[in-house]
């Protein structure tokens, strides 16, 4: 078959605060170096303004999501999430995406992976990177996906239909321990990290010890070029701590900068993906960052001491507003255990149809 005379099925979504092309397995090559050169040419990487293919010139929407019939009873489907880059010809599978996850459940159900309810469906999605599993439950009414709704996400305009994530068997989703230093608390170059990965390998840090407030907008932390080579650096260093080997070409891990809340959720957060500074926070890197503070001895624990013990849902605070979500851990067992962890994201279908590469 030639992609460029026939096109591939192509269906784009806004998932959370991300957009991305979502494709069924059987639809693209079955030869990962293939199917990579392909979805380059569709996204028109390597380009910084992707003019050539349907990407929107940042990371946020250099996105794929593939997704298939899972052969596990276990679950429903398997979603393989793949980061392009933008100026460089890079197809990343390190990593999970959460945003992108968030429309994954109303995907299956479209394309009839996954059977619908008449008023609520639950999907479960094998996540196949990190190999670990999410249930999304979104409405249905009539056994059709609403993407219609009253839910408002920061960083999105308008409302939206809620799609519930709840995350199982996420610790370690790429380095195969949730602190896979071993330790809650490392210093590099002089700067006390917590690397954690809860879903996202990430490196949480605290804002000051970078000469920082933490309160800094997205413009200002995107000109801040001896900042982003610093986090950089730290990034890379603490990679090969948490053994993912040479990062400096992968986009894994990811940093978190955080600070005391002060637009009335209950910490303040500024995240780089991987450098260049997020206008909001993933879903799984908020996930992980609450987990990491949660820990006694981690890097922003002294910032927890005022949120409600019983109460599992932590308002995180970003550049362009807030993300709820919800972690317990056992801190009290060695090594800690994550008892749960989830997300209120909101989805949209954009367009469906066939895509071309020339």
């Amino acid at each position: 078959m030639s992609y460029d005379d026939t096109g591939v099925r192509c269906t784009m979504m806004r998932g959370g605060t991300s957009r991305g092309l979502y494709f069924e397995a059987a639809d693209l090559p079955a030869d990962p170096a293939e199917r990579d050169e392909l979805l380059l040419r569709l996204m028109g990487s390597p380009d910084q303004r992707q003019i050539d293919g349907l990407g929107g010139g940042t990371s946020l929407t250099s996105k794929v999501a593939v997704v298939s019939r899972s052969a596990n009873p276990d679950v429903d489907v398997d979603y393989l999430f793949l980061q392009l880059g933008v100026d460089t010809a890079t197809v990343s599978d390190r990593q999970n995406c959460g945003n992108i996850l968030a429309g994954v459940g109303p995907f299956a159900v479209e394309r009839g992976l996954a059977a619908a309810g008449p008023r609520e469906t639950s999907v479960r999605i094998r996540m196949v990177n990190s190999d670990s599993v999410a249930v999304a439950t979104f409405p249905t009414p009539g056994g059709r996906p609403e993407y219609r709704g009253d839910v408002a996400i920061a960083g999105v305009p308008g409302t939206a239909a809620p799609i519930v994530l709840a995350f199982t068997d996420t610790a370690g989703s790429a380095t195969g321990s949730l602190l896979p230093t071993g330790r809650v608390r490392d210093s590099i170059d002089g700067v006390d990290v917590t690397c954690v990965d809860n879903g996202m390998p990430l490196v949480v840090a605290r804002a000051e010890s970078l000469g920082l407030t933490g309160y800094e907008t997205h413009e200002q932390l995107a000109a801040d070029v001896a900042l982003l080579e610093r986090i950089d650096a730290l990034r890379v260093k603490a990679g090969a701590l948490m053994g993912l080997g040479d990062v400096s070409r992968s986009s894994v891990p990811k940093t978190a900068l955080v600070a005391a809340a002060r637009d009335g959720g209950q910490v303040c957060t500024r995240s780089f993906i991987p450098v260049q500074p997020h206008t909001s926070i993933g879903v799984l890197a908020a996930v992980s960052v609450v987990t990491g503070m949660l820990l006694p001895g981690a890097v922003g624990h002294e910032l927890t001491a005022d949120w409600p013990a019983d109460r599992s849902q932590v308002d995180v605070e970003h550049p362009t507003g807030h993300l709820l979500v919800d972690v317990t851990v056992d801190a009290g067992v060695v090594p800690p255990r994550v008892v749960r962890s989830g997300v209120v994201r909101t989805a949209r279908k954009l367009f469906e149809g066939i895509a071309f590469t020339r």
